[in-house]
């Protein structure tokens, strides 16, 4: 019996190495190795840089933005603040009376700034993710006469902006990406309006 145990242990250690190292580093360093050939830009993270070249987010993690000279993103369930490190819904169920406490301090909060009419569930639902950097452009428009107003702008100008840069595509909704439209009215601003 013991012969029989120590020849089966073998090759039971043998393919467990194999299978860890070709599983578990083979297979990963050669997929890392074809992103990054293919589409290097999204393998590193869509990261996006400012002129002088620093990064100053990525294109699809969404970021907090709380000045009111900015668009805001929807609410985040990911720790505090668009925290990355804790990327999860709430995992709050609808007949939660925590989740519907959330909503309505939201919805306070939209309205205190400004937002009349009917609310975009986006301004005051978070996403599954907690990180999404996208609003629709129903949350982006609602937004826009607040924008306007702190930044000296003409509203009709700030709604074109919001229209320019929806995305339209087509199997999936429009949606706005609240960082490149943040940036879109920096550089409208020009570096004194910052």
């Amino acid at each position: 019996m013991g012969h029989d145990f120590s020849s089966a242990l073998r090759p039971a250690i043998v393919m467990t190495i194999l299978f860890a190292a070709l599983l578990g580093l083979a297979y990963p360093l050669a997929m890392t190795g074809v992103a990054q050939a293919v589409m290097p830009v999204q393998a590193n993270g869509s990261l996006v840089r400012d002129a002088d070249g620093r990064v100053i987010g990525s294109a699809v993690v969404g970021q907090a933005f709380v000045s009111e000279r900015y668009f805001q993103t929807r609410p985040s369930a990911a720790g505090t603040s668009y925290d990355g490190l804790a990327s999860s819904g709430s995992n709050l169920g609808p007949a939660s009376q925590v989740l519907v406490e959330r909503v309505k301090g939201d919805v306070a909060k939209q309205r205190a700034a400004g937002v009349a009419g009917a609310l975009p569930a986006d301004l005051v639902t978070a996403s599954g993710s907690g990180l999404d950097p996208d609003l629709s452009p129903a949350a982006a428009q609602a937004q826009a006469a607040r924008v306007a107003r702190v930044r000296g702008l003409p509203i009709a100008r700030v709604r074109a902006l919001v229209a320019d840069l929806t995305v339209r595509p087509l199997l999936a909704d429009q949606r706005v990406n609240v960082l490149a439209l943040n940036r879109a009215l920096d550089a409208l601003a020009g570096p004194a309006g910052r």
